[in-house]
């Protein structure tokens, strides 16, 4: 696979990073001696399976045998890989979709299923959350539409009275029509859209717009968690959150970059981190 990440063409941010994590995971798996599948095209994926030695390379080890005593973190794992059905794997598993090495919803259980990081004071001040709170991932808030229906999409976690979007080489939030927009019954209330992001007739910022009408209905709090390595994704979370109308929704709308994070987590995940995603603690 050619390193991308020394060319000097101008690559899409998402593109970059997926590229650099392929390679990052392609010398772990040598190095460690790790099962894992390499997926055809311009930029490989690497997919990762537990060996016979109960290794995962897609997880700490830590937060991996922690996933495995918790019922409900387990079943994430079985979430399908889109890939999985297109292409034949030379090793004998059903490829996941957390077997990924650029899947974020893996980053983000590698972080907050990771034995007592969630005890750390600096972490529950940074995501202002109480000592209690108990990560669910996958979870329905069930948004409000219109004559009385309900949303059936995910958020990737909810953590206490916090929702959380997490990005890490996706494209973008997703693009909406204006139909499918208008089925929110609160779309209009909480957002000017006059202001939301808007190409080709479609509004951008779909997945952070659903989130934040979430969080209204529930009176909760919604946390975006992106990589700093991702300057188009942050500029289209400010550009959402400038639509908003009323201050006090705008006060419950956090971002959060995975770095910022890793500041707040102990020595041995933030190595891993460092390792595997190439996310160093920011300063």
């Amino acid at each position: 696979m050619p390193d991308w990440t020394q060319c000097k063409i101008e690559l899409p941010p998402g593109i970059r990073l997926r590229t650099e994590l392929s390679l990052r995971s392609m010398r772990l798996a040598s190095a460690y001696g790790l099962l894992h599948e390499r997926t055809d095209g311009a930029v490989p994926g690497i997919l990762f399976g537990r060996d016979e030695r109960g290794r995962h390379g897609n997880f700490h080890p830590d937060a991996y045998r922690s996933i495995g005593t918790n019922r409900a973190w387990a079943r994430r794992l079985d979430k399908p890989h889109t890939a999985a059905k297109r292409m034949r794997a030379r090793s004998d598993w059903p490829w996941k979709e957390l077997d990924s090495s650029s899947s974020s919803d893996a980053l983000l259980m590698n972080i907050f299923c990771y034995p007592g990081a969630l005890k750390e004071g600096s972490i529950r001040a940074l995501l202002a959350i109480d000592c209690n709170a108990e990560p669910e991932f996958g979870f329905k808030p069930r948004v409000p539409l219109q004559q009385g229906k309900r949303d059936n999409t995910e958020v990737d976690m909810k953590l206490g009275e916090l929702l959380v979007e997490a990005k890490l080489t996706e494209s973008d939030f997703q693009w909406a029509t204006p139909k499918l927009l208008s089925r929110y019954r609160d779309l209009e209330s909480v957002f000017d859209l006059a202001e939301l992001p808007a190409r080709n007739g479609k509004f951008g910022g779909y997945q952070l717009i659903r989130g934040t009408l979430a969080a209204c209905a529930l009176g909760c709090s919604f946390c975006v968690i992106c990589d700093a390595r991702r300057p188009d994704l942050m500029e289209v979370w400010f550009k959402v959150v400038r639509a908003v109308r009323e201050a006090e929704i705008r006060s419950r709308l956090k971002f959060l970059t995975w770095q910022e994070l890793a500041s707040t987590l102990p020595a041995n995940l933030q190595a891993f981190l460092a390792l595997k995603y190439g996310i160093v603690a920011a300063a």
